[in-house]
């Protein structure tokens, strides 16, 4: 017979708090097409995208993640001290270590809190949440921040037709804590490693660091293998997590997917077949796709303008790089 003492946490886990954080330059189609030969009316069909924001030097990839993280322990109505664990999903924070998460831990004045960072590219912050979670429920932390966090205009190429219009900067943090009820479903998750190649560092770093290519490393993809991808599959792994949290469309009082592209979005809306009355999330028309920071910002949005309230029944999902892929349902806060 086991030794151990078992893990006690609290029954359920739920977003408390939200916060959100868009650097203050806006960057509009018309800055892009200096450098690559296209049209603003071409890059919104393609993508629904009109505007952007581009980080300044000092919007870090840290001090983007304070601001939001500020506004999301505000809302939760709690303090940093009780901040029992950081999770930050970032692909664009350069210091392979220490973990941002723990400068971050630090200056927002917590106790000493677990702190780390993940890489899972656009889904990543549905695998934070999703991390956060079970560390609630198993009782290693009471509260838990989980920001999603880029700076994706240090890794575009403004020569790349294909990218070049799509990626923003900013961060989106939620706090996540004890709940009484069950507030996040069972997350549906998973990775294809053999399509890695449909979305990934032009090259790797040490390729840049010994002079074998003189172009610092970008973002590229094939943009038509990820559409199809995104809209077939992705719609598959949503309805399955409606499926694992016991719901239906009809249950649902807003959809909240990755801001990649606004002509994926509209597919998946018509394949999932949700009703009228569900809100969806268009975050991507102006602030572009900001990969892991995109869901906590759209839910951040929903929440500020009124299109969505606290309460409401939200469907998310992230998808890209790896090809990695999360979705679940969560009672927003």
């Amino acid at each position: 017979m086991s030794k151990i003492k078992p893990s006690r946490g609290a029954p359920y886990a739920r977003i408390l708090g939200v916060g959100g954080y868009r650097p203050t330059r806006v960057v509009p189609n018309e800055v892009i097409l200096e450098t690559i030969d296209s049209s603003d009316e071409w890059i919104r069909s393609r993508s629904g995208i009109e505007t952007r924001h581009w980080a300044s030097d000092e919007e870090t990839v840290a001090a983007m993640s304070i601001e939001a993280s500020g506004k999301a322990i505000a809302d939760a109505g709690i303090s940093a001290e009780q901040i029992g664990g950081v999770i930050v999903s970032t692909v664009s924070h350069f210091k392979q270590t220490p973990a941002v998460a723990t400068e971050i831990a630090d200056k927002l004045g917590t106790a000493k809190a677990a702190a780390f960072d993940i890489s899972a590219g656009c889904a990543g912050f549905v695998y934070g949440l999703t991390l956060a979670k079970g560390m609630i429920v198993e009782g290693s932390a009471e509260y838990v921040l989980v920001i999603g966090v880029e700076r994706l205009s240090d890794l575009t190429d403004l020569e790349d037709r294909a990218t070049a219009f799509l990626f923003g900067d900013g961060a989106g943090a939620v706090v996540v804590g004890p709940s009484q009820e069950p507030a996040i479903g069972p997350t549906v998750w998973g990775s294809e490693g053999d399509k890695s190649e449909t979305i990934k560092q032009t090259v790797p770093w040490t390729e840049y660091r010994s002079g074998e290519v003189a172009k610092f490393p970008a973002i590229t993809q094939e943009g038509q293998a990820v559409f199809r991808w995104a809209v077939f599959e992705m719609a598959k792994v949503a309805k399955e997590a409606l499926d694992a949290s016991g719901l239906s469309p009809d249950d649902l009082d807003v959809f909240i997917p990755h801001q990649a592209n606004e002509r994926i979005i509209d597919s998946m809306v018509k394949t999932l077949k949700l009703p009228e009355h569900v809100t969806v999330a268009r975050d991507v028309r102006t602030t572009g796709n900001t990969s892991a920071a995109s869901i906590p910002l759209a839910m951040e949005r929903l929440l500020a303008t009124g299109e969505a309230k606290s309460g409401d029944t939200a469907l998310v999902i992230g998808f890209g790089a790896g090809l990695v892929y999360a979705a679940t349902v969560v009672t927003l806060p």
